[in-house]
Order: C-alpha cells, then structure tokens, then sequence
C-alpha cells in the first residue's frame, strides 16, 4: 500500500507458491525470486491486507516506488538464551542427564546428555 499526498492507494500483490517456490508480482511487475527470502501475509477483520517481503540481500536489491515499508530482522537469540540457563537449576540439570536412559560411556557423554536435556527443556519437553 502506497501513500501519497496522505492518500492511500492499494498495490495490486499477486503471490502463485508452490512447493518451496513463490512467484511474486507488485502491480504486473514480477519480484525477482533470489531477491526475497521469506514473505508473510496478515490480515485483520476490519483492516486491508498486508504483506512483509524479507529481502534476501540488502546489498544487491534495489527496490524503487513508493510503500509503507516494514524491515524485518531475526532477533539475535542471545538473550532469550542467557534468561533460559540463568533459570537452570545446575543439580537438577545434572540429575537429568544422569539418569537419561540414552547416556553413553564415552568422551563427553554427560556433556551430550546435558546439551540433550537443556534442548528438549527449552523446547518444553
């Protein structure tokens, strides 16, 4: 959706997906694939559509008309990730992975069985 001159005109978006392909078009003119990495499309009752291009690179795009333009980033999970082991509990980690019934006798199984148990904690398994 284009404004202009505080008027709003809407972009004709026309998205065939097939497979893991998509051919997007904005007003007749074809997106390149290799140019867009992801899209999503939302709506909500009472509201026109929107739809979020996810530019693959940055440096070799160019993009040119006028648009409400949305920048979407994938959050460095570094944080999320420092919360979730602060609230480990170190003992009933350890007891855990201990008792996993796939805990080996090699080199650094109970570091696996550990890394194991925080990934199926994390995903609430």
């Amino acid at each position: 959706m284009d404004q202009t001159n505080g008027t709003t005109v809407a972009r004709r978006i026309q998205i065939t997906a097939q497979g893991g392909r998509a051919d997007i078009e904005i007003d007749g003119t074809r997106i390149e694939p290799s140019a867009v990495k992801a899209y999503s499309v939302s709506h909500f009752a009472g509201d026109r559509p929107e739809i979020l291009l996810h530019v693959a690179d940055r440096s070799d795009t160019q993009w040119s008309g006028f648009a409400r333009v949305s920048v979407a980033d994938v959050p460095d999970p570094g944080l999320a990730a420092a919360v979730f082991l602060d609230a480990i509990d170190p003992e009933a980690l350890e007891d855990a992975a201990l008792a996993r019934s796939d805990l080996g006798t090699e080199p650094f199984s109970l570091t696996k069985a550990m890394l194991v148990q925080l990934g199926e904690w994390a995903r609430g398994l």
